[in-house]
């Protein structure tokens, strides 16, 4: 007889509950180590047929290791298993194992496809680059804000110009000047390994002809393409290109109740990042594309009709839309097919 194991992962400590003909046979916990849980299981379910955890920061890690090490693992969203975890009368790491456990043995529960190490890698570099982008503007605001107090307003600037600004006006205060200048250097130092960053990332989208593919369609650009293709991984992993605007949360939300039927706003599901991204390619379509398109002329008609935020979410959508497609086919953006795909 199969057995079924759930795991309650921690960073520290994991509890694993293993259930066979539908009773515990055994529970415990231990060193949140993918090795160690796999001779774990191999002692305690040598005959284990699912083993079953929810998303979280390890389970890429946990999915990957415990598969290579020969134990069928299998991840679950875990806002589906609260639902099933929250029956429990008291919430404990050992109850949340025996709740996946149940979880695995009935078979009530949707699994969540976990991408690969590359695809991590350059989700990685996408959110590292970000990262830098945004303390680096906090640096600067700071700068400013530290200098605005002793009648020092630095002018609209960026890069090279902004830091000639901040040297020319502190060039009369020695005192403002030992304080800001050491600030002034660490934003110079961020400024140069967000650059290195981002000469990886362009250097691997120019590698990349999925990427290279992606970025004939206007707006899409190196992070826009390599996010998209690191997310999506394989076009077959979607059952139809209009799945993946759903997937991004692009897609309106809908309540539906007896008489009472309408639709809210888009449910912003799935990777908050990319979604951003994608919606930043709708907007340089409708206000800064210069070349014409069917799908700026589609747009644009939107924002006539129902305003700008309505109109790039549909570009948005309809962009995630393309992008699958142009995966699945190898083809270029073909500026004059229609909006409609599907």
């Amino acid at each position: 007889m199969s057995a079924y194991v759930g795991l309650d992962v921690s960073l520290k400590e994991t509890a694993v509950s293993v259930r066979r003909g539908g009773k515990r046979i055994w529970r415990g916990k231990c060193a949140s180590d993918p090795k160690v849980l796999a001779d774990l299981i191999r002692a305690r379910a040598p005959d284990a047929e699912r083993v079953v955890f929810e998303t979280g920061q390890l389970s890429t890690w946990f999915y990957h290791a415990l598969k290579a090490d020969g134990v069928p693992p299998i991840c679950v969203d875990a806002r589906h298993a609260k639902a099933a975890l929250d029956m429990a009368a008291n919430k404990t790491d050992a109850n949340d194992a025996d709740g996946l456990a149940h979880i695995a043995e009935v078979g009530f529960y949707r699994e969540v496809r976990v991408k690969g190490f590359e695809s991590m890698l350059m989700r990685t570099l996408v959110a590292a680059r970000d990262q830098l982008l945004k303390v680096i503007v906090q640096m600067s605001n700071q700068i400013r804000g530290l200098m605005k107090t002793f009648g020092l307003v630095v002018p609209k600037s960026a890069g090279g110009a902004f830091e000639g600004h901040v040297r020319r006006l502190l060039a009369d205060n020695a005192q403002l000047e030992r304080i800001v200048l050491p600030m002034l250097d660490a934003w110079r130092g961020l400024r140069m390994q967000a650059a290195k960053l981002d000469g990886q990332l362009r250097a691997a989208s120019r590698l990349d002809q999925r990427c290279a593919l992606l970025m004939s369609i206007p707006g899409i650009g190196p992070v826009t393409a390599s996010s998209f293709v690191a997310a999506v991984e394989e076009p077959g992993n979607f059952k139809s290109s209009r799945a993946v605007g759903a997937w991004l949360g692009l897609t309106t939300r809908r309540y539906q109740s007896g008489e009472v039927d309408y639709g809210g706003h888009i449910s912003r599901r799935g990777d908050p990042r990319l979604r951003g991204l994608v919606y930043e390619a709708a907007v340089v379509i409708l206000t800064r594309s210069t070349g014409e398109s069917t799908l700026k002329q589609w747009g644009v008609g939107l924002r006539e009709r129902l305003g700008f935020k309505r109109a790039a979410v549909a570009v948005a959508r309809k962009h995630a839309v393309i992008m699958h497609r142009m995966l699945h086919t190898g083809e270029l953006f073909d500026r004059t097919a229609g909006a409609a795909v599907s």
